[in-house]
């Protein structure tokens, strides 16, 4: 039995992105589980300082007192797992470009995610022969439709109809999708904690945990913290990470007790540690939702 947490090491993890490793965290302390990390640094364009930034990171969890069991995964590591996953599963090549996916596509879902309409699925070995050499091919899985339903804690059932997504992309690297359930398979991972942006995601990850002889984990996913204009919290909303913060005066514990007032199991004015956390917490009653972030 065992959480997780595992950022993309593009930057300094921020007050949301903390606050979702301590939900992670308190969920599997609280369980009895295990807790893994895992640095999600397979986009190289976007992590080109990975090591780096992946140790500031683990070293920001471990100022919050959220401790984790094992080495640490980096999947920069493990093409061979993702490539044999892919080997197993049903694919085809795929030739479109977004342009030619976003006008083919039907309307996009409310995460803005657009389904595969399946244009590149009926293609004969001799056409898709003359398009190698014009376009390299993403690699899609031919899933057929279908319908997947799981169980989220706080969003409850969660229907999704899987649509022909990528598994490799055209520049060769290996998508999300494959290889967060590769990587949750393989360390083990029973329950999922994150942000509610990647709800829509489930479905289509469950499938895919089915297809490779896995069971999907049990998801619960977080209400994201939001500036005060409401939008997704970003560094360009000024201090929002421990080295910021600790340069206006607060240290990692009082980022603590903000994040555990946020979830409602301490008041601002308190001093807690995660251990304090862990002893007042309850998953049903825990404040789940989106969390406006107004500095210190």
């Amino acid at each position: 039995m065992v959480g997780r947490f595992a950022p993309s090491p593009t930057s300094a993890l921020h007050v949301g992105n903390l606050r979702t490793a301590l939900a992670a965290w308190l969920m599997a302390r609280h369980a009895g589980r295990g807790f893994v990390l895992r640095v999600e640094d397979l986009d190289v364009a976007r992590v080109a300082a990975a090591p780096e930034v992946a140790a500031g990171q683990l070293a920001d969890l471990a100022a919050l007192g959220l401790d984790h069991d094992g080495p640490v995964m980096v999947q920069s590591e493990r093409l061979d797992a993702y490539a044999a996953a892919a080997a197993a599963l049903p694919t085809y090549e795929c030739y479109c470009t977004r342009r030619e996916i976003a006008e083919a596509a039907s309307a996009p879902h409310d995460d803005g995610y657009r389904p595969y309409p399946g244009t590149c699925r009926g293609l004969s070995d001799a056409e898709r022969a003359a398009r190698r050499p014009v376009r390299p091919p993403a690699l899609r899985v031919a899933a057929d439709g279908a319908s997947v339903t799981v169980h989220d804690r706080w969003a409850g059932p969660v229907t999704g109809v899987v649509d022909d997504f990528v598994v490799r992309r055209n520049d060769g690297a290996w998508a999300y999708n494959l290889a967060v359930v590769v990587d949750d398979l393989a360390q083990g991972v029973t329950q999922v904690v994150r942000g509610d942006d990647l709800l829509s995601s489930s479905p289509r990850q469950a499938w895919l945990a089915r297809r490779l002889g896995g069971v999907e984990p049990a998801y619960a996913h977080m209400g994201l913290v939001v500036n005060a204009a409401g939008q997704r919290l970003a560094k360009r909303d000024g201090a929002v990470t421990l080295a910021d913060l600790a340069r206006q005066g607060l240290d990692a514990a009082g980022v603590l007790t903000l994040l555990g007032a946020s979830l409602g199991l301490c008041t601002t004015d308190e001093h807690v540690t995660a251990a304090t956390l862990l002893g007042r917490f309850d998953p049903a009653a825990v404040e789940h939702g989106a969390w406006v972030w107004r500095g210190r």
